[in-house]
């Protein structure tokens, strides 16, 4: 039996929206339509992937072919642009309207597990044991989203740059150091370059956090105290926490990075600046760009260990779907490696598993971006797991704007750390 989709028409952009910041919800969604002996029962799934013609060409294959697979369910789905999706599940909870299978982003799994709007997906362990960690997301001990890929960030150069100006090519088992990255940058300034690097300040949302807190943790602060997840004190304001502010400033104040780097990161590519601080799915402008000339380096070490961001989009059940056996079945079913490989082959993104990585063209074992897979393993640090972290997120972006453009550091920082610790105060802990 073939798949039903539709794609939803074009919304506003939004902001990053997670249920439940500052109320309790309570969800009663109707997911599913109950089976009747003249035919299957419907799944309902929504996604955030429409206007993306790669992503859409392989979860319309899985669907397609679990619904030729058995008899007992089918799945129908609807598309969503990125920037309507999570205003739509927003109003489709607070309707009791929320369909049975539903994408999310990672870190805004435990905002949606606590407010009880999904369901825990109970996949054997045999199976789960085999996927990146980023790419499973847990709250209370238990599994309630799974990935096919996630992304990874890396410094990439020109290895005839580096090259020429006597720089040293840093590898996994030395990566440069704080000094030495910065010593880099200034020859790379001073060889010519207008700017060295491109750190992507141009975008918004959830690149921030995504992007710079992995630099805040290398130096050894962090957006929330771990152990106890109720507070950033000395974590988000201490003296690494402002270390990093005043070296993350200096970068502009310096000129060796841009406030308004050109749109759509194509100052790399460009050859307008000598490195970029950019995730994996930039790979394929770089490489038409300069070819095998291009490196895609190891994040530096400021002190506590490189960093960088992990959990990325993820599939997941609604709490009362009324056929939850069937999405657990569908979701399973997805996680095949044929599938999870044609998905990073057409996306470029990083494959879940070790199976599904040997079948790609990118991330086989000497493939070209086969040391991202590397990355994602040994340097990702997922985004604080707290019901919070919508607050954290904006917060933080806010915060190191502000400091970007010369604001005192100790201060911005306290400053964001009273919002934080507010929230989570009147949110009653979010259960910590």
């Amino acid at each position: 039996m073939g798949s039903r989709t539709r794609v939803r028409g074009r919304a506003p952009r939004s902001v990053l929206v997670t249920l439940a910041v500052g109320a309790s919800v309570v969800l009663a969604g109707c997911g599913a339509d109950t089976g009747t002996a003249d035919g299957p029962t419907e799944i309902t799934m929504w996604s955030h992937s429409a206007g993306n013609p790669a992503e859409l060409e392989v979860i319309n294959r899985i669907i397609a072919d679990f619904n030729a697979s058995q008899d007992e369910y089918v799945v129908d789905a609807e598309f969503f642009p990125q920037g309507a999706y999570n205003d739509a599940i927003v109003a489709a909870a607070t309707a009791d309207d929320l369909p049975c299978l539903l994408d999310m982003d990672g870190p805004v799994m435990p905002n949606w597990a606590w407010a009880e709007v999904i369901t825990p997906l109970d996949l054997p362990e045999e199976l789960t044991d085999q996927f990146l960690p980023s790419t499973v997301g847990e709250w209370e001990g238990e599994i309630y989203s799974i990935g096919y890929w996630d992304a990874a960030l890396s410094v990439l150069a020109r290895r005839s740059i580096l090259e020429d100006n006597g720089i040293r090519i840093p590898t996994m088992e030395r990566p440069w150091s704080l000094e030495e990255f910065d010593e880099a940058l200034v020859t790379l300034k001073e060889a010519g370059f207008e700017y060295a690097i491109d750190m992507g300040v141009a975008d918004t949302g959830e690149w921030w956090a995504y992007a710079y807190s992995p630099l805040l943790q290398s130096f050894g602060g962090d957006l929330i105290d771990r152990d106890t997840f109720l507070s950033a004190d000395a974590v988000l304001n201490g003296p690494e926490a402002v270390a990093f502010g005043e070296w993350f400033h200096s970068l502009f104040e310096r000129e060796l990075a841009s406030r308004t780097p050109t749109a759509g990161r194509q100052d790399f590519p460009l050859g307008n600046v000598a490195l970029s601080w950019n995730g994996n799915w930039s790979a394929p402008a770089a490489f038409e760009a300069f070819g095998d000339d291009v490196l895609f380096l190891p994040p530096p070490d400021f002190g506590a260990g490189p960093k960088i961001g992990g959990a990325s989009w993820q599939w997941g059940a609604s709490a009362n779907c009324d056929a939850v056996e069937g999405a657990r079945d569908y979701i399973e079913f997805s996680l095949a490696p044929e599938y999870i490989a044609e998905f990073s082959n057409l996306t470029g993104l990083i494959p879940a598993t070790e199976e599904a990585a040997a079948l790609t063209d990118n991330y086989a074992e000497g493939g070209p971006l086969a040391q991202m897979l590397d990355y994602s393993r040994e340097y990702a640090l997922i985004r604080p797991p707290t019901p919070a972290y919508a607050v954290i997120s904006s917060v933080f972006e806010k915060t190191l704007q502000d400091v970007m453009n010369g604001a005192d550091v100790q201060g911005s920082l306290d400053r964001a750390v009273d919002q934080i610790d507010f929230n989570i105060e009147t949110n009653n802990g979010y259960g910590f």
